[in-house]
């Protein structure tokens, strides 16, 4: 979503850098770059004029003006006010002692609430939680069909009494419920509508009184721009809302939203939210400084290292270790390791978050997921004993592979060219000993030019 504002800041701060020492007119021609990148991602014109000011007054400071570095002090400059935009710290979910505690889902209709509550649902179920959902959109029977759906996939409980009941009546009895089944976590998922109307905010006013929902939380879509900042202040002024979460951050649209919305209602954002898939990679805790460093094409590896957490499998992180000091990695292992790559969500995404590689993730001729989908299946096609063995792969079994695959004899032909070649820079970073030590000591070690470049992998998936 960052992607054209993330260049535009990107190639301003590589102006500078050129420039070795910087004065008072190089910092005040370089803010106007950064305020026109800022309007032209939609964020709201006052937002960016108070961003502008703050970076500008510390940016001509003595200390950054004859500093080694003058550049990368601004960088520091906008980083740290990127943060102080966005929120500062993350701000986490309030929990009810004694719970239940009630968390409702506001917002216009076609923000994503529906799929945004299995999504919560999954996130506090994964943290130890027992969850309920409740189905208040009594407007919508396809909502409530939806959330029921979701809640089976789940094995989540959805607390439901059709569409002829009121809202405020199943919210307060969808809570007696909890508290007889003793669920922690009751979600409520509440209708929309096109726009707001009064008789939309009563029934929220309804239902807060009822059940004192401890989170309530505005599922604001980010592709709708400097609009979702008014309906958020409008919200905010009739059901107080606790926090925010942006949806469909993997849209195409410019981001203003975001950095505009927590700036004018003084709401937090907590959740950011991609896709309609329903699993942990969609779904992931909002940080200021991380989404700051996103932006700024720093990378965000403890978002990643987080990703990797929850589709770790430690018995097959063993198994793949003890053959990579061995010197051993055949097609098996690539195909668990690239599926368990997938898991972490989409490699464009992923490849964002690796420091440096911001540029690199948008290149679609390297990156491109369709051709991830296209090894899959040529690996898929081969029989056990190829996959553990490349090397008896032959013209007979390469046109039958093609054939089962879907893909042409020629493309089989590279892929097995590459894998060898992948296979040999394998064993000279691990010294293709069983030692467990690299060439340039520690397990797995790779210091200086002999590390393994990202881009060979990049390369090899081509």
């Amino acid at each position: 979503m960052f992607e054209s504002l993330s260049d535009r800041l990107q190639a301003v701060f590589q102006k500078l850098g050129s420039k070795g020492r910087l004065d008072e007119a190089d910092v005040r021609e370089a803010m106007k770059s950064v305020r026109l990148a800022l309007l032209e991602a939609d964020v709201n014109f006052k937002v960016v004029k108070d961003f502008v000011a703050k970076v500008t007054e510390q940016a001509i400071g003595e200390d950054v003006t004859k500093s080694l570095t003058p550049h990368q002090q601004v960088v520091k400059i906008v980083h740290q006010e990127l943060i102080n935009l966005l929120g500062i710290d993350n701000a986490p979910l309030q929990e009810a002692r004694p719970g239940p505690t009630v968390i409702m889902l506001v917002g216009l209709q076609g923000t994503g609430k529906t799929t945004l509550a299995a999504k919560l649902a999954l996130h506090l179920r994964k943290k130890g939680r027992r969850v309920m959902l409740a189905a208040c959109d009594v407007y919508r029977p396809a909502a409530i069909n939806q959330l029921q759906t979701l809640g089976k996939q789940l094995n989540v409980p959805v607390y439901s009494e059709g569409t002829t009941a009121k809202p405020p009546d199943i919210a307060a009895n969808a809570l007696e419920q909890a508290k007889k089944d003793l669920v922690n976590v009751l979600i409520i998922d509440t209708a929309g509508r096109l726009q707001i109307d009064d008789l939309l905010m009563q029934e929220l006013e309804e239902i807060e009184a009822r059940v004192h929902p401890i989170e309530r939380l505005l599922v604001v879509d980010a592709m709708t721009g400097q609009e979702a900042v008014r309906v958020a202040d409008t919200f905010n002024q009739r059901v107080h809302i606790t926090g925010l979460v942006m949806s469909k951050m993997d849209g195409d649209a410019r981001g203003g939203a975001a950095l505009s919305v927590r700036a004018v209602t003084g709401v937090p954002i907590k959740f950011l939210s991609t896709g309609e898939k329903v699993d942990t990679n969609t779904l992931e805790a909002f940080y200021p400084d991380r989404l700051a460093s996103r932006i700024l094409g720093m990378g965000d590896m403890l978002s990643l290292i987080e990703k990797a957490e929850q589709v770790y499998d430690a018995e097959q992180a063993k198994a793949m270790e003890k053959k990579l000091r061995k010197g051993k990695f055949d097609f098996e292992d690539f195909l668990n390791a690239m599926r368990q790559m997938r898991k972490l969500g989409p490699l464009q995404q992923i490849l964002g978050m690796i420091p440096g590689m911001s540029q690199l993730a948008r290149n679609e001729e390297l990156v491109d997921e369709r051709q991830l989908k296209r090894i899959e299946a040529m690996i898929c096609a081969m029989t056990p004993l190829e996959r553990r063995n490349p090397d008896i792969i032959k013209h007979s079994r390469r046109g039958r592979i093609a054939r089962g695959s879907g893909t042409a004899e020629a493309e089989v032909s590279a892929l097995i060219k590459q894998f060898q070649e992948m296979q040999r820079m394998l064993k000279k970073l691990t010294g293709g000993q069983g030692g467990g030590k690299g060439r340039r000591g520690g397990r797995g070690g790779h210091g200086g030019s002999g590390g393994l470049d990202p881009r060979d992998i990049m390369r090899m998936l081509k």
